[in-house]
């Protein structure tokens, strides 16, 4: 692979780091509102004679359970393209 080649795959993989970092950067401070949001829910549910606040505090639990999973992606795709990362710089310094 031509030295210009890995430098434009290594500058993207950059980009792209730096992209799903911002991006779990965000996905952490939703998941703290998501999750406090859900507690909150559960709370009132228990103590509230509103038939329909059980089904609230299950829909704001499964939304805070979907960002978790979402985190869960962002932060395996991280891993990827870290790896990624480290083998275009061994490529880069070999070269």
């Amino acid at each position: 692979m031509g030295k210009r080649t890995l430098e434009r795959r290594l500058r993207k993989t950059s980009d792209q780091l730096r992209a799903l970092r911002d991006e779990l950067r965000v996905i952490d401070e939703q998941i703290v509102h998501l999750g406090d949001e859900a507690d909150d829910l559960d709370t009132r549910a228990l103590v509230s004679d509103y038939p329909g606040a059980g089904a609230d505090s299950r829909e704001a639990r499964g939304h805070a359970d979907a960002m978790a999973a979402h985190r869960r992606h962002v932060v395996a795709k991280i891993g990827e393209l870290e790896s990624r990362q480290d083998m275009l710089l061994d490529a880069f310094g070999a070269g």
